[in-house]
C-alpha cells in the first residue's frame, strides 16, 4: 500500500453536549492474549499493544521494553504492528540514570495525568531520520501531555536537544520541553526533514526549525523564540512566534490568534485512579497553551462510558455499542473494516489509541457521521483497501439538516466543518 493512500484523521465536530458519567466498568476491556512486547507494563486493560508505565516500575524494565518496542518498529513503515506507550503520573528518569523515549514507527508515547506537568521524563522521547534520507519518511508517530527535561544519554547527538526530527502525521501536542527543541534530523547525512505540527505546547528553550520544510504551530509558548525557515512555517496564536514577513526571502505567516480551535481528546487518570478522556472545550480568538493559567477547559468522560474496541471486533459490535449510547476508544492495530462505522449520535467521541488503523476491505467508506453536532473524531489513521473506495470518511451528508449548519456559540463552525489538524 502506498503510503500516498494513508490519511490521518483528526476530524473533530464541535458542540457543547457531553455524556453523562456512569460508575459501572469499562463496556468491552480486551483480552487478547498475544505475547507483549512490553512484558513489564500493565497491560490487562487495553491489550499487548498498550503499554501502561507506573514511576514504581524498574526503570531498566522500562527502558527494556521501550527499546523492544523500538527495534520492531524503527524501520516497519509499512508493517501492521501498533503502539501506545502511557506513562502514568510522576516522575521518569533522573539526572544520573536518564529515561530515554525512542519513538518508531506507528507509536504513540502520552503522559496520562490531567496536565501536562503530572508526567516528567528526565530524558528525552526522540525521533530522528536516518542516513540516505534524513527525517524525510520519519512518519506516523507522536507526543502528547507530559513534561521533558532532556538529559543527554550515551547518544549525545540525538538527545543534547529534544529531538522531534519528523516530516507529516506526526504530532507534538500538550508538551511541556524545559529545554531546547530541534525539528531538524543535524545527526544524518541529508539532514533533510519535511512538515510537522505543534499544537498546545511549551517550548521553553525555543526552538530550531532547521531544514523543515513547511510547519504548522498553534496555541504554543515558544520560549526563546523559533529559529530560521526553509519554505512555508504557519503560527496562529502562538507567544514569542516570528513576525509574518513574506520579503525578502522569508517566509513566516503569522496569526496573533487562533480564530476556532479544539485540542484532541485524550486519556488521562484521575486523583482516586479512575480512567478517563478529557474533551477539551472549543476555543475562539485564543492564544497560548489551554493550561497555562491551569486545567484545560473541557468535559470528563468515565472510561465505563466507552466501547473499548480491538482489531478482533466486528463492525457490528462496533455500531451496535455506539447504538447503544457508547464512545468507542479504538485500541492499537489494523482493523479491516468491510462496510461503515456508523456515528449517529450527537457528542460521540471516537478515540484511536497507538494509530489505529481502518482500512476499507470492500471499497467502502470506514467511517460515516449523521448530520448531528459534536461528534469527536481522533487519533485514527485511516487507509485505502485493495478495491477502490469513492469516499474514505464521510461526515454528514449534503443536505443533510436542510443543508444549514449547525451553527452554534458552543460549535461555532457548524456540522460540516472539520477541524484538522
Amino acid at each position: 500500500m502506498s503510503r500516498i493512500a494513508r490519511l490521518m484523521v483528526s476530524a473533530v465536530l464541535l458542540g457543547a453536549a457531553a455524556l453523562t458519567a456512569t460508575a459501572a466498568g469499562a463496556e468491552h476491556a480486551s483480552a487478547d492474549p498475544s505475547p507483549s512486547l512490553c512484558p513489564d507494563a500493565v497491560t490487562a486493560t487495553f491489550g499487548p499493544n498498550v503499554c501502561v508505565f507506573t514511576p514504581s516500575m524498574s526503570q531498566a524494565a522500562i527502558q527494556n521494553d521501550v527499546n523492544a518496542i523500538y527495534a520492531q518498529q524503527a524501520d516497519n513503515e509499512m508493517g501492521t504492528a501498533r503502539y501506545a506507550l502511557l506513562f502514568k503520573p510522576g516522575t521518569y528518569g533522573s539526572q544520573n540514570t536518564p529515561l530515554d523515549i525512542p519513538v518508531g514507527y506507528y507509536t504513540e508515547v502520552d503522559g496520562l495525568g490531567q496536565d501536562p506537568s503530572a508526567v516528567v521524563i528526565n530524558g528525552g522521547v526522540t525521533a530522528i531520520g536516518k542516513n540516505g534520507s534524513g527525517a524525510l519518511d520519519t512518519f506516523w508517530r507522536s507526543v502528547s501531555n507530559l513534561t521533558i527535561h532532556v538529559v543527554p544519554t550515551a547518544d549525545g547527538c540525538h538527545t543534547g536537544n529534544e529531538m522531534w526530527a519528523v516530516s507529516q502525521a506526526a504530532p507534538m501536542r500538550r508538551v511541556d520541553v524545559k529545554d531546547f527543541t530541534t525539528f531538524m534530523p543535524y545527526c544524518e547525512n541529508p539532514n533533510f526533514a519535511s512538515g510537522g505540527f505543534v499544537a498546545d505546547s511549551r517550548l521553553e528553550g525555543g526552538a530550531l526549525n532547521g531544514s523543515q520544510q513547511q510547519f504548522y504551530v498553534r496555541n504554543s509558548d515558544l520560549g526563546a523564540g523559533w529559529t530560521n525557515f526553509v519554505w512555508n512555517q504557519v503560527f496562529s496564536g502562538d507567544i514569542a512566534a516570528p513576525a509574518q514577513d513574506f520579503g525578502n526571502g522569508h517566509a513566516y505567516t503569522t496569526l496573533a490568534q487562533t480564530p476556532v480551535s479544539k485540542e484532541k481528546p485524550y486519556l488521562y487518570v484521575d486523583g482516586s485512579g479512575a480512567w478517563k478522556v478529557f474533551v477539551p472545550s472549543a476555543q475562539t480568538s485564543s492564544a497560548g497553551t489551554t493550561w497555562a493559567n491551569g486545567h484545560t477547559p473541557g468535559t470528563s468522560i468515565p472510561l465505563s462510558r466507552f466501547f473499548i474496541a480491538t482489531p478482533s471486533d466486528s463492525v457490528a459490535a462496533i455500531n451496535n455499542a455506539l447504538s447503544r449510547g457508547l464512545n468507542v476508544l479504538l485500541t492499537p492495530g489494523v482493523y479491516n473494516v468491510d462496510s461503515p462505522i456508523k456515528v449517529k449520535r450527537a457528542d460521540t467521541v471516537v478515540q484511536g489509541l497507538g494509530f489505529a488503523t481502518l482500512t476499507a476491505s470492500n471499497g467502502n467508506p470506514v467511517l460515516t457521521t449523521a448530520d448531528v453536532t459534536g461528534i469527536d473524531i481522533s487519533g485514527v489513521t485511516v487507509d485505502a483497501g485493495p478495491v477502490n473506495s469513492p469516499v474514505l470518511v464521510q461526515i454528514g451528508s449534503k443536505n443533510g439538516n436542510n443543508g444549514v449548519p449547525h451553527n452554534q456559540a458552543s460549535d461555532p463552525r457548524g456540522q460540516h466543518r472539520q477541524h484538522h489538524p
